[in-house]
């Protein structure tokens, strides 16, 4: 009895342990598991945090010029984008719901990692210079509710992957470049309330039809059958422009509350004197349209055929199967080899600097259209005009000026960008040709004038060919050369012909053009000192290459220089005015705008601007003779022009026109300068 008890107990207690351990491994394994759910929760987290981190970055490194530094502060190793400019997070923190950075002149592209700032609601890039593609990779943002890209210069077609957007209430692509036809699939969008598609190049038709069973309320279609397609099906849709594009057909019935001019600059078929002429219209490519036949109504005598082929003989129809394969495959290669050739000729596959790549390429689109208009030299005749590229007058780390003179034509300068191959992108070869159909559209005396380009691959060779201006740069003349040789009057002439070409570029251009770096250097002189503002150092952003200094020898030996971004200016018309005024201080003093010893001439020439008594001491002492009453118009525009408040400048036709209503510039000037200017001197001290 004892010894059966005695093994119950033993086998009761062998139970419990057992029990115990179980308990225990479970509880063990119930924290592993909670430890494991934590770390994944933690590592998705942050993974989260980082990929937007990334593609943020990404998006900044597909922008080459930042005129305002909007993006200066987006660094790629703060984990926390939050606080970076146009950046709005969630009230947790922890992801990025809004970008918002609008009408800073931002130029470059849309980066396609965009697309992977899962909850992005806003994606708005209004107002700026971004060129290139909509990325399909935007459609991946199923929390978006706002996507404008209006007012760019965005290219290609109308991206169907847009219509992915299942959230979006807002869509402005308005004032850009697009092509094609829009996608049918608009219409799955359910909350879209606006759409912004005016003055693009779109073509086919409005994609929007229904059934005639529907009514129209003010701001949208209440359809009561369901025989709707495209924007038809679009019930939330209260306010959309289609104007100035290239949309034929007729204007759908289901969009009837909308204003004609919704509709109006396209190319319907309506008796609207609004729309486009039939010239402009036939002009236009004509959307592709395809038709595919569902195999349900196929006619009878199809299904005939077909049994027909089935009751042939085996041998004939083994004979037929491997005729139609070889035929089929000769026919494949033949259409890759055509669209190989059209993609070479329109598009460029390129990689992309990422820095966490995901995708191995990125379509540009190149538009051969674009330089139709611009002689192209070939690599060959530049090299007989220049000498065997052997006459070099001009160089920097991005470039190799050379001077030459085409058979039987003018003399001509030739920059060569100094870039290899390698190194060459489609964003870069993109931006080449913008940059050269822009110098094409210039036009005036006192603007270089581009004659044409130079695209090569073998050897790779980017050129760019302007009229040659014979007596170098105004600052060669002024730092370098026998100030004497620039008299006061013909420093005038050289005043109001800068005046006049910068009052071309801004206000007679669309859009208005403007120098890089305004400067002595960009100013080049023919025979008679007529200066031609050429713009060479736009490059520099884009090759991301150290800024250049040009230096020379002070009277007394300091080392002065003429650096590029000292005064922060930027790419607009304001920080060309600006500099407008930094140059006239330049071209009246004959001192370099920053010197080592003696710093910046603006901070320099202040004292003496406003006191008529000390103005003259501003005057460069090379100068035997001057005109007081020009003096005081030229110190006029120059506190104009460097006013602290930058909207309070004038524009450049308002800052010519003093200068040429107060400079006198004829053959008796000199001598009234010669008798009168020191008197009047002498009688002020």
């Amino acid at each position: 009895m004892s010894s059966s008890g005695s093994l119950l107990f033993s086998s009761n207690k062998e139970g419990g342990v057992e029990i115990s351990c179980r308990v225990q491994m479970r509880s063990y394994a119930s924290l592993l598991l909670l430890s494991f759910v934590s770390l994944v929760l933690v590592v998705t987290c942050d993974s989260f945090v980082r990929e937007e981190v990334s593609a943020l970055t990404a998006f900044k490194e597909a922008i080459y010029e930042d005129p305002h530094m909007v993006l200066s502060n987006w660094n790629a190793l703060d984990a926390d984008p939050c606080g970076w400019s146009g950046i709005s997070c969630s009230s947790a923190r922890d992801h990025v719901v809004k970008i918002n950075i609008t009408g800073y002149s931002l130029r470059g592209f849309l980066a396609p990692e965009l697309g992977r700032i899962k909850f992005l609601q806003q994606l708005v890039l209004h107002g700026n210079n971004l060129i290139g593609v909509i990325p399909k990779e935007l459609g991946m943002l199923k929390y978006l509710q706002v996507l404008d890209l209006g007012a760019n210069q965005l290219t290609g077609p109308f991206p169907p992957e847009i219509a992915n957007l299942t959230s979006v209430r807002k869509i402005n692509l308005q004032s850009n470049g697009l092509t094609g036809s829009l996608p049918p699939e608009l219409g799955n969008l359910k909350y879209l309330q606006e759409l912004w598609l005016d003055r693009n190049r779109l073509q086919g038709t409005v994609p929007a039809s229904s059934g005639s069973d529907f009514t129209s309320s003010v701001y949208g279609i209440y359809a009561s059958n369901t025989n709707l397609t495209g924007l038809c099906r679009a019930s939330e849709l209260k306010v959309a422009d289609f104007s100035y594009n290239f949309f034929t057909g007729s204007i759908p019935k289901c969009l009837g509350y909308l204003p004609s001019t919704s509709f109006q600059g396209n190319c319907l078929q309506n008796k609207d004197p609004r729309q486009r002429s039939s010239s402009l219209c036939d002009r236009a490519p004509h959307a592709r349209t395809h038709q595919t036949r569902s195999p349900k109504h196929q006619p009878a005598e199809d299904v005939s055929k077909q049994h027909q082929r089935a009751s042939k003989p085996a041998w004939l129809l083994a004979l037929e199967i491997v005729t139609g394969t070889m035929v089929g495959c000769l026919f494949l290669i033949a259409f890759l080899t055509a669209l190989q050739r059209c993609n070479n000729k329109s598009s460029l596959i390129i990689p992309l600097k990422k820095l966490s790549s995901q995708k191995d390429n990125v379509t540009v689109y190149i538009d051969s259209e674009m330089l139709k208009d611009v002689v192209r030299f070939s690599r060959q005749e530049l090299e007989v005009a220049c000498e065997d590229f052997s006459n070099i007058i001009g160089s920097s780390p991005d470039s190799l000026v050379y001077k030459g003179i085409m058979k039987g034509g003018p003399e001509i300068a030739v920059i060569s960008l100094c870039i290899k191959e390698q190194q060459w992108t489609g964003y870069l070869e993109l931006y080449f040709q913008r940059e050269v159909a822009d110098l094409a559209r210039l036009n005036n005396e006192n603007a270089g004038k581009l004659l044409g380009y130079c695209k090569e691959s073998t050897p790779f060779t980017r050129m760019l060919v302007i009229e040659y201006a014979s007596n170098g740069t105004l600052y060669e003349h002024l730092h370098y050369g026998d100030g004497c040789q620039l008299s006061w009057t013909r420093r005038m002439k050289i005043v109001t012909g800068i005046a006049r070409g910068l009052k071309y570029l801004h206000t007679e251009l669309e859009p208005p053009f403007t120098i890089s770096e305004l400067n002595s250097s960009s100013v080049y002189l023919t025979e008679e000192f007529s200066p031609k503002l050429v713009d060479f150092e736009s490059w520099k952003s884009i090759l991301a290459r150290s800024e250049k200094n040009s230096g020379s020898i002070g009277s007394q030996g300091a080392i002065c220089v003429l650096p590029h971004s000292l005064e922060g200016r930027h790419l607009d018309v304001q920080g060309n005015i600006y500099a407008f005024g930094v140059l006239l201080l330049e071209i009246i003093s004959g001192r370099p705008p920053y010197c080592k010893d003696k710093g910046r001439l603006v901070d320099w020439a202040k004292d003496f601007l406003e006191l008529p008594e000390a103005m003259a001491y501003v005057v460069d002492p090379e100068l035997k003779h001057f005109r007081f009453e020009d003096l005081k118009v030229i110190c006029e525009v120059v506190n104009l022009c460097i006013h602290p408040d930058p909207t309070k400048q004038p524009s450049m036709q308002e800052l010519s026109a003093i200068l040429e209503s107060g400079i006198d510039t004829t053959i008796s000037a000199d001598l009234k300068a010669s008798s009168l200017a020191w008197a009047e001197l002498a009688l002020a001290s």
